[in-house]
């Protein structure tokens, strides 16, 4: 069952459904929760899958400022506690996968397995924190519609099915400027995760879409090459998001994830 908190209640707005291992899963930069649905209709079958609104995204309230990555992550631990989820496999994608190797960073004992999909590791360059606080501003101050339209055909291939871009020029939209502004501030002054990648001792898969040019296939190879035991999974016809793009290809990423994660359970 659906177990999906509104506006002002004490929990963040999230979806909460089927029983079973928990499956955590964050989603990207300007997005929503409802970027992981063809991942909630497949594993929320076998799995309890967990898929919050990040604060400032979705249904969840905007704050003005910063919002640093340890912030999005003590939300997450806090939803975890919350929802009486003592371990969970935990994924997420672009900015949502920085998220998953902050929370690892911080709390790595609560964590069964990590689905790093469409994302880097390393820490902000000068030049690129210059180019997300200006870009912060232009939010604030021209709204989203513009830059979804700019961005529409990086974060999904020009060749997807219009369905998908719809969704996703829906979230994209949808999104509160100030909320967006605040994370990318926040991501403009993030950690380098590249030493953190080396430490990870639980089941790992990498999944990055062929096309992607945010986060290019050599950089998915190199966070494969420092986690060890991990897998390498490389969607043929998507981009930035092949959750969506190629659901059959990124679920079966997925599932093999979790069989390694409840294999491991099990020894």
């Amino acid at each position: 069952m659906s177990r999906t908190h509104q506006p002002g209640a004490p929990l963040p707005l999230h979806t909460d459904e089927g029983t079973g291992s928990a499956l955590l899963l964050i989603h990207g930069h300007p997005f929503d929760r409802t970027m992981w649905a063809p991942q909630i209709e497949e594993f929320s079958r076998t799995h309890r899958v967990i898929a919050p609104d990040l604060r400032g995204y979705g249904g969840a309230p905007a704050a003005p400022g910063t919002t640093l990555l340890g912030d999005f992550a003590a939300d997450v631990l806090a939803l975890a506690d919350a929802l009486g989820v003592e371990r969970f496999t935990l994924g997420g994608l672009s900015m949502g996968g920085q998220i998953v190797m902050e929370c690892y960073r911080l709390f790595p004992e609560r964590i069964e397995g990590l689905l790093l999909a469409d994302t880097f590791p390393a820490a902000e360059t000068p030049e690129g924190r210059v180019a997300r606080d200006a870009m912060a501003e232009h939010l604030v101050r021209e709204g989203m519609a513009g830059y979804a339209e700019e961005v529409l055909d990086k974060m999904v291939a020009p060749y997807a099915p219009e369905s998908v871009r719809a969704h996703v020029r829906r979230m994209m939209t949808a999104t509160h400027p100030e909320g967006a502004a605040a994370a990318l501030r926040g991501r403009a002054r993030r950690p380098d995760y590249r030493a953190l990648l080396i430490t990870v001792d639980v089941p790992a898969v990498v999944v990055v879409g062929r096309d992607d040019t945010y986060t290019p296939v050599a950089d998915a190879e190199a966070m494969h090459a420092a986690i060890a035991g991990s897998a390498l999974v490389v969607v043929d016809n998507a981009a930035h998001m092949p959750n969506l793009e190629q659901p059959a290809l990124f679920n079966e990423a997925l599932r093999g994830l979790l069989s390694t994660v409840a294999a491991r359970a099990k020894a």
